[in-house]
């Protein structure tokens, strides 16, 4: 069995370009702050610029690793782990951050028609992409741990903030939503501190305050699937976050064939909707985060159908297994590539 493991937390594989030669974080050096650390299963980058600069990247550093602690399935002690220990009916009362997190998955989980579904960490765990000891499971396997899957098993009461599940077994994952969601906790404790100017890489989740210290925007690289070719392209951004899943960055081989870590709450095998790359650029890393698992469980063309439905909130870039190469045309003027691409319009 050949094996390809890499973090928990799922979307990613979107590049700050300076890290692969070009400069992303081009501007003055003065009153610059950076932090490269290892939280959430990856490694992450931080820089900001300003007068407070330092103070607000410290205390960035100590946000995500307050939410690593929070959220971490791989973590005994974190509240998740604590909720998906719990018997069915067993309320809850959730965290603030817990609270938000169940409230827009549980949100993207009717957008989407399921596509997003936090319940499905039962399944991540039959093959092993929670654990790292991979396993094809058999039909029977499947269908016992499909049982435990799908939020409607969800007892949300969001006035009072609590949780329970319909039935024991059920468990919950925010992974792929999470490192959204601390990027955009990020962009406040920047804001809050009088940061303007800003970038941050949580394992290529990409998110950006304001534009460079010299007003042009920062530059983001997509990453080619093949990771032998050239870049799928470059995105120009300002106040936005860019997200991209895919399923060669988690995965393993047998028997000639390659199963990934994009499962598809359904069906309980890896997606497989004629995409092999999908990226959303959004305000919100939060919602970024989980569209971009989202559109790539849906395939093509139910994804260009939602982008039509939902288009003053986010934008697309997808790369199909065919080699083809699509984006919105809301992205026209600040989405470039060496790759022929059709423009999705509204």
């Amino acid at each position: 069995m050949r094996k390809r493991s890499g973090w928990l937390y799922t979307a990613m594989s979107v590049i700050l370009i300076a890290a692969l030669g070009v400069p992303a974080f081009a501007g003055s050096d003065r009153d610059k702050a950076t932090r490269n650390i290892f939280a959430m299963d990856t490694y992450m980058t931080l820089q900001a610029y300003g007068d407070t600069a330092e103070e607000a990247v410290e205390e960035a550093v100590a946000e995500i690793h307050r939410l690593d602690a929070l959220l971490s399935t791989g973590r005994e002690d974190s509240e998740v782990s604590r909720l998906n220990a719990g018997a069915a009916g067993q309320e809850a009362v959730l965290s603030e951050d817990a609270a938000f997190l169940t409230g827009r998955s549980l949100e993207l989980y009717e957008e989407t028609g399921g596509a997003f579904d936090i319940t499905v960490y039962p399944l991540m765990k039959l093959w092993g992409f929670a654990g790292g000891e991979f396993h094809l499971p058999t039909d029977e396997e499947l269908q016992n741990a499909l049982e435990l899957v799908g939020s409607d098993q969800l007892v949300y009461d969001r006035s009072a903030g609590t949780l329970s599940f319909a039935k024991d077994g059920v468990e919950i994952d925010f992974g792929g939503i999470a490192k959204g969601y601390t990027s955009g906790r990020v962009m406040d404790v920047f804001r809050e501190n009088g940061v303007q100017s800003a970038l941050v890489s949580l394992g290529g989740n990409v998110q950006a305050l304001g534009s460079k210290p010299d007003g042009s925007r920062w530059r983001v690289a997509i990453q080619n699937p093949d990771k032998e070719g050239p870049y799928i392209g470059i995105l120009d951004i300002e106040d936005q976050a860019v997200i991209t899943s895919g399923g060669y960055e988690r995965y393993f081989e047998e028997n000639g064939i390659v199963y990934h870590h994009i499962l598809d709450p359904e069906t309980g095998w890896p997606a497989d909707q004629g995409l092999v790359s999908v990226t959303v650029v959004s305000s919100d890393g939060s919602y970024a985060d989980g569209l971009s698992t989202s559109l790539f469980v849906m395939g093509e063309e139910k994804a260009e159908a939602f982008w039509r439905g939902h288009s003053d909130l986010f934008q697309m870039v997808l790369l199909t297994d065919g080699g083809e190469l699509l984006a919105t045309d809301g992205l026209k003027g600040s989405f470039r590539s060496d790759l022929p691409i059709r423009w999705i319009s509204g």
